[in-house]
């Protein structure tokens, strides 16, 4: 099939940052969104959306063309029978997403990626899947060699990274969009801050920067909570974790607040100004896809990260994520048959999944 028009808790100096082919029990309360991605859904299905609103939150994306169109082969689709297919959405956070494009102002190192996320919407819409894979991750990039994933995005911008993921995975993604942290501090504020849980005091060895307990953070402390590198018992990974649950805490604020049309319509127009997408992923095709997910719940959402054996040196000396091909292939050939639900369900044991506390 062708690609369609298109818990919640109360950087390196390398340039490092094909089109194609349930986890958790049910909550009573539905989400209307996933991530930076899926949380868009909610700007067609929520508040009754008029026509103008949609129209003024469409204008306010930031828009990067086709990005498929540079790709001339990719992963063939083999769900071919479902009545509805499913949808994979790559969804980048870079440290630059103005102009993002333009790939001739693309310059090796000028645009460091933070996070690298596959989102998965089953065919049968009973769940989703978020897969981070770590930007340090060692793979094969086109044209340049083995590299840190996140120099795809570097060298060659949106068309490039697909490729890559693609080529990586065999999974065929359809839409693209880009969103940079300091957006997501914004969108943290437009909800009034959000909850996360902190399970132990977090510092430096001589500064608590967040005591144990719950706390409502503003955006910009968010953004220090998942920005800290210190004492992190697993480094770059946890806050790949970290990262994950900022946004889990964000889809639960959404949910909860679903029906206040003030706090939503702030919500919508701050997060339709703080992303770039492929031209295909318009406010309409967002309904579309809102509409035959909307009996998602929050604990329908799996975080997970990338398998990975640990952290290396590359043949240059560069410090670099392994991934665990024995278990990263199982998993991502399960995406690409729309069996990502049964094979995390079956496999919870040997995968990283996020936990309902993150340390």
């Amino acid at each position: 099939m062708s690609r369609a028009p298109v818990d919640p808790s109360p950087a390196s100096t390398d340039p490092s940052s094909r089109r194609h082919g349930r986890a958790g029990a049910r909550g009573t309360r539905r989400a209307l969104a996933v991530l930076g991605a899926l949380v868009l859904l909610l700007a067609a299905g929520s508040l009754g959306a008029a026509w103008w609103f949609q129209h003024r939150l469409d204008s306010n994306i930031e828009r990067l063309g086709d990005p498929f169109a540079a790709i001339e082969d990719g992963p063939v689709r083999e769900d071919v029978a479902a009545e509805t297919e499913a949808v994979n959405l790559l969804v980048l956070g870079s440290d630059s997403r103005i102009s993002a494009g333009d790939p001739s102002q693309w310059k090796a190192g000028a645009q460091r990626t933070d996070a690298i996320m596959l989102v998965h919407l089953p065919a049968d819409r009973e769940s989703a899947q978020v897969i981070s894979v770590p930007r340090d991750s060692w793979v094969s990039v086109p044209g340049h060699g083995q590299a840190k994933i996140n120099a795809a995005f570097s060298y060659g911008g949106p068309s490039l990274l697909i490729q890559t993921v693609q080529d990586l995975t065999g999974v065929p993604v359809d839409h693209f969009l880009v969103t940079d942290f300091d957006s997501f501090t914004a969108m943290t504020d437009a909800l009034g801050g959000v909850r996360i849980r902190v399970p132990e005091d977090i510092g430096d060895g001589d500064q608590v920067f967040f005591s144990e307990g719950v706390h409502t953070m503003t955006g910009e402390e968010a953004l220090a909570y998942t920005r800290q590198r210190h004492g992190l018992v697993n480094g770059d990974l946890g806050r790949v974790q970290r990262q994950q649950n900022w946004m889990r805490a964000i889809l639960a604020k959404v949910n909860n607040h679903r029906n206040d049309v003030g706090t939503m319509t702030s919500f919508l127009t701050t997060v339709s100004r703080s992303v770039a997408a492929d031209d295909g992923f318009t406010v309409d095709r967002m309904r579309e896809l809102f509409l035959s997910a909307r009996g998602l719940s929050t604990h329908d959402v799996t975080f997970l990260t990338a398998p990975s054996s640990g952290t290396g040196r590359s043949a240059d000396g560069q410090s670099i994520v392994v991934l665990d091909r024995e278990r990263f292939d199982p998993l991502m050939k399960a995406v690409a048959r729309d069996r990502a639900a049964a094979y995390v369900d079956e496999h919870a044991d040997d995968l990283d999944i996020l936990p309902a506390t993150v340390r």
